[in-house]
């Protein structure tokens, strides 16, 4: 008998070329506002892609984006997809305190519910930076108000990562309050990224579809794939200054992204995390 296609859950990280953690050391937050802002027109591509493909998504937005930009917010609701946190101004979960991540957490949320007019359930940590140091993270979320993250990446890299973590979605607080990692690959004793991004732009796209067909087809679970806006824009300013390996994974094959989206839209199924995950039996960490 053959089995239904699985759902995978398509994801947007809403915040602009300027605001990525490897460009912090060369672009104060200050300056945010003197800057190209990009974003809208990039998201408004994204939305065009999804209307025609009739795939519906989640946006992980900055409180950030949706302050300078509420339309941007309400054409993502009025498309059908889920509007989703990721923080106000792209700071690390890593780097605050409880009481401030609760404050920053809660205050985009409050904004996002107040400019789209829905409920806003789904969080995703800049930089998926909630891991061993700070699982406190978790507690703060459900009590801002929040049903699930996708902030753990359970694997080895040089700007974050947890390893050890569950590879699916896993009760967080014993509560269910879910965390539903990005997508990996068991390859022997590692995990190898699976989700987008960067890799996605690195690897030949045969590759990342055989990484996602093993997960849907062999382990016969949801995968998570994300992008960001900025990925789709190969015309963006360059930044001065930046490392050679910053500058590398940042700008590497743009050109290249958005035919890769419409493969990847029409190879698999796609849907939004919150229809997903919430709702779902998952484990305990």
């Amino acid at each position: 008998m053959q089995l239904a296609p699985v759902t995978n859950a398509f994801t947007i990280d809403v915040e602009d070329y300027f605001q990525v953690s490897a460009f912090a050391p060369y672009i104060a937050r200050s300056e945010w506002d003197l800057r190209e802002c990009r974003v809208e027109r990039n998201v408004e591509r994204i939305l065009d892609m999804l209307r025609r493909r009739e795939v519906r998504a989640t946006f992980f937005t900055l409180g950030w984006v949706a302050q300078r930009y509420p339309q941007l917010v309400r054409n993502i609701v009025a498309g059908g997809h889920e509007l989703a946190s990721h923080g106000w101004d792209h700071q690390r979960a890593s780097d605050f305190k409880p009481q401030g991540f609760y404050e920053d957490v809660y205050r985009a949320k409050a904004l996002l519910e107040d400019i789209g007019g829905v409920p806003v359930v789904g969080y995703r940590a800049p930089s998926f930076s909630i891991g061993r140091t700070n699982p406190w993270a978790f507690e703060e979320l459900e009590r801002a108000g929040y049903r699930y993250s996708s902030s753990v990446y359970p694997i080895v890299h040089d700007h974050y990562g947890m390893p050890e973590a569950p590879r699916f979605a896993f009760d967080a607080t014993g509560r269910g309050f879910i965390e539903a990692p990005p997508t990996t690959l068991r390859l022997g004793s590692r995990n190898l990224p699976s989700s987008g991004g960067g890799y996605f732009r690195l690897l030949p796209y045969g590759i990342s579809r055989w990484m996602l067909r093993h997960v849907n087809e062999a382990e016969r679970q949801s995968a998570i794939f994300y992008f960001h806006p900025w990925e789709i824009d190969p015309e963006q300013p360059r930044v001065a200054g930046v490392g050679r390996k910053a500058r590398f994974r940042h700008y590497l094959n743009l050109q290249r992204m958005e035919a890769r989206l419409e493969r990847l839209l029409a190879d698999f199924r796609w849907g939004r995390m919150d229809h997903i995950f919430l709702g779902t039996a998952v484990t305990n960490a």
